[in-house]
Order: C-alpha cells, then structure tokens, then sequence
C-alpha cells in the first residue's frame, strides 16, 4: 500500500494528449510540477510541445514530447509505445486533444462531422481503451493507490445545447457517457476514470472571444463573474490525477464559474 494520501505525483509518468497549446499545455505543465514525468502529445504543432518539454526538463523535471494523431488506431499506440520506452511506464493518462469545426447544422458537411467525431470522441476512446490495456498490463508498481487513472477532457456543452456546433455538443455528450460506462467497467480493477468539463476559458486561440467586448458579454454567462484560465483546468486534472481523489470515480467536474447552474434563470426566467 503506498504511503500518505497526497497530491504529489512523484514516481509516476503522465500522458497528455493534445497539449500542444490551450489547456492540454497547461495541464502538462501542472502533472510535471506536481512531480510526473509528462509524455506531451501533439498531433501538427511540435514547436510548442517540443518547448514546453524543455522547460519542464530545464526545471528539474522530465518530460518528453511526440507526434500522434489520436483518431488513428496505430498513432495511439505507437504514442503509448513511446511513452513506456521513455519513462518506463504509465499511470496517469488525460485525453485531451479536442477540435472545432462549426457550422449551422444544415449546413454541415459529412466530412466536418466525421472529424470532429473522430477525433473528439473515437480518439478519447482509443487513448482510454489503450490506457486500460497498459495498466493491466503493468499492474500494480506501488506509486498510487490505483493501478492507472484516466481524465476525459469534456465541455460544458455535454450538457449545454450549443447551435451552430452540433458536432462538437454531440461529440462532448458522448464523452460523458463513454466516461462513464468506462468507469463502470474498469473500477472494480483499481482504475479510475474521470472527466472534466470547462467551461468559457481563455487561451490564445479563443483570445476573440474571450476579451473585449465579447469578453464582456460572455460575462452574462458566468455567475462567478470570470473567464477561466487553463491552470484553473490544470489545477482540477492534478486533483483527480492524484490520490487525494482516490474516491471519486466515475465524476465529470465542472470547471465553468457556475456556467451550467443556467444564469439567465437566476430572477426565474
């Protein structure tokens, strides 16, 4: 049995899926400050995974980053593959990676919903599907109470309708779902999956929308009066990645300053 409940993820190694940019990047950043070694996954943009590794090793950490396309089967595995080759093993795993390709539901091609399915569902279920074979695998090494935990990145919109993004809320409705038949299935074997679902956060390529006037509007939105930050994210995956969550399994936490508790009907509607 390992020692104290802590949040230090010390001995462990941490896969991020999609942290090139956003929040995959800042959770990255925050597992390897709480002490995992951190695989960090990109699928285009190598620049950014690539610095990031840097820092985290310039740091006293060690981080490592490779390419995959997480749709792709073989690209999955192959991304796991290089993970154990580098770090020995892995135990904590955060499907992230996560695209947009908007457009009014009429008006949305077959290929624009194929993608973002693909990637945003079907690749969260590879990557967890290839973390469970892994841990099982590897069983028991001593450095948390699980033998793996898993952390599904969702949205606020797997509850929230959102015209003009069919794809995208059909997407993150089945993550819920996914997350938590996966948890069903796999808890009574020390692996716990969870999920976390942000709400309005500000990232460079959101900047349009979340400053400004836009910002301000967006305002209306969220009780807690403030647009998120990735490291708000980051701070709940280290949470749910460490052993202080060892009971909550199978939960998606809102990380959305009150956007889903629906302020419109705050004077009743």
């Amino acid at each position: 049995m390992p020692g104290p409940v802590t949040l230090s993820l010390a001995g462990q190694t941490a896969l991020v899926t999609g942290a090139s940019s956003g929040i995959g990047l800042g959770v990255a950043r925050a597992l390897a400050a709480a002490g995992a070694a951190v695989m960090i996954n990109y699928n285009r943009h190598a620049e950014p995974a690539e610095a990031l590794a840097a820092e985290i090793e310039r740091d006293g950490g060690a981080a490592a980053a490779f390419g995959a396309d997480v749709s792709d089967e073989g690209a999955v595995i192959g991304l796991f593959d290089e993970t154990v080759r580098r770090f020995g093993a892995v135990d904590i795993v955060v499907a992230n990676s996560g695209m947009q390709k908007d457009a009014p539901s009429a008006a949305m091609s077959l290929a624009d919903w194929r993608r973002v399915i693909d990637v945003n569902l079907t690749g969260q279920f590879l990557t967890a599907r290839e973390a469970i074979r892994r841990f099982e695998a590897q069983g028991d090494r001593g450095v948390s109470r699980a033998i793996g935990k898993i952390i599904c990145m969702s949205s606020v919109h797997e509850v929230i309708p959102w015209a003009g993004h069919v794809n995208y809320a059909a997407s993150k409705g089945g993550i819920a779902l996914m997350m938590r038949t996966l948890a069903q299935e796999v808890a009574p074997r020390r692996i716990r999956v969870n999920s976390i679902a942000p709400g309005a956060i500000r990232t460079n390529i959101n900047k349009e929308q979340t400053e400004g006037e836009a910002g301000e509007k967006l305002l209306t939105l969220i009780p807690y009066q403030r647009i998120g930050a990735a490291e708000d994210v980051a701070n709940a995956a280290v949470f749910l990645a460490s052993d202080l969550a060892d009971y909550v399994v199978g939960a998606t936490l809102f990380v959305d300053g009150g956007m889903t508790l629906y302020p419109g009907f705050a004077d009743n509607g």
